[in-house]
């Protein structure tokens, strides 16, 4: 989400977040207009993560909060950075503009020196310059957008032009002639499926629009069998997509299906139902279970989470802290300009999901995406093809 809806369509979502955000960063007495990041500089770190914690993407929520967790754990376990402990301060987005940017103020008011959150694009576009404002460095877990790129922040998940890379390898592996790209409208969604259409080669595209808000897709679904299709590519989020699957599969539909990150979970087959999400696919950064060691860091993070297992965006949000917590280190404190700095200087940081560094617009080298499939236990998305 990969990054992730904004309840709202980006255009008015962004105009009325700003609005609020100009009216909030004029109300803060200074606080989110400092600049430097700079006052306390004793005690612990406070690192604010921005996430759903309700809402239709209320799941996501706590997988990055525990995977947050886990990782301050282990640093501070370790003598945290420079001798100051790091506490986690959260706040929910709803995976909304208005909310977040309410959200963002909570956070920038909290004291907190780094953020760590964003999972939904729509909601994590208009805090940038409310963090950028306050001098509070952001490494972003999963929001991916490529609105995001290039704004001052560093993204730990590859960009939705990344995704389509792997997107149109997979679909062109499979020799699909003719493609519909199917979105809900929301930013992520529409920004991936126009990435995905600017990439295509060899295969003609189609596209097709749904109102989330819905439950009966069958004036869609009509259009889209109508076009005969190769290859259904959903790059929304999964209550829409589950119920899409299921519509197009009862209308007929038996050729392979794509989805983007934001689908990427159990749940699109617990709505769908197991019998629709044959030759269903995916595209993903690798999760824990895809890893060399992912059984013991499986096993760590049941131990934060209640023994609950870890899901999207889990080990994402624990590379984030690790990321912010080695900037901070090399910066030698929590000054903005120095840690920010740092985070430029980053080169092959070694992180479970693979070495990082970042490229001069803040986006990640490289991607690192994966296609995954819902062949493992209850529906869950396993490797399926690396790509290489």
């Amino acid at each position: 989400m990969f990054s992730r809806p904004s309840t709202r369509r980006l255009a008015a979502a962004t105009a009325l977040a700003a609005g609020a955000a100009l009216a909030l960063s004029g109300c803060s007495g200074g606080l989110a207009s400092g600049g430097s990041g700079g006052g306390d500089d004793k005690g612990a770190i406070k690192l604010g993560m921005l996430a759903p914690f309700s809402g239709s993407e209320a799941a996501f929520g706590d997988y990055m909060k525990n995977g947050a967790q886990l990782a301050i754990d282990e640093i501070n376990a370790k003598d945290g950075v420079d001798g100051r402990k790091l506490e986690l301060v959260t706040e929910d987005d709803a995976c909304d503009a208005t909310t977040a940017v309410a959200a963002a103020q909570k956070l920038v008011t909290a004291g907190v020196k780094g953020s760590v959150g964003g999972y939904c694009s729509g909601a994590t576009l208009p805090t940038l310059p409310i963090f950028k404002d306050a001098g509070i460095a952001m490494v972003i877990p999963a929001a991916n957008s490529n609105q995001l790129v290039g704004q001052g922040a560093f993204l730990v998940n590859g960009t939705g032009t990344q995704q389509a890379e792997a997107a149109v390898k997979w679909v062109t592996k499979a020799n699909a002639k003719t493609v519909v790209i199917v979105d809900d409208n929301q930013a992520y969604p529409k920004d991936l499926g126009d990435s995905i259409e600017k990439q295509a080669s060899g295969f003609t595209v189609k596209r097709e629009h749904v109102n989330p808000k819905e439950k009966d897709f069958s004036a869609n679904v009509n259009s889209i069998l109508s076009s005969k299709p190769d290859y259904v590519v959903w790059t929304g989020y999964y209550q829409a997509g589950g119920l899409l699957i299921n519509q197009l599969r009862g209308a007929g539909y038996t050729g392979p299906i794509l989805v983007g990150d934001g689908s990427v979970d159990a749940q699109l087959s617990a709505i769908a139902g197991a019998d629709s999400m044959k030759d269903v696919y995916g595209t993903f950064t690798r999760t824990p279970d895809m890893l060399e060691n992912g059984d013991k860091w499986i096993a760590d993070y049941k131990k934060v989470s209640g023994g609950k297992a870890p899901g999207p965006y889990s080990i994402q949000t624990y590379e984030a802290v690790k990321v912010m917590a080695q900037a901070m280190t090399d910066a030698k404190g929590t000054d903005y300009t120095k840690v920010v700095d740092a985070l430029k200087g980053l080169k092959d940081f070694p992180l479970l999901t693979g070495n990082l560094t970042f490229a001069a617009d803040g986006s990640r080298e490289g991607g690192g995406f994966v296609i995954v499939a819902p062949t493992g236990t209850d529906g869950a998305f396993v490797l399926k093809d690396d790509l290489k």
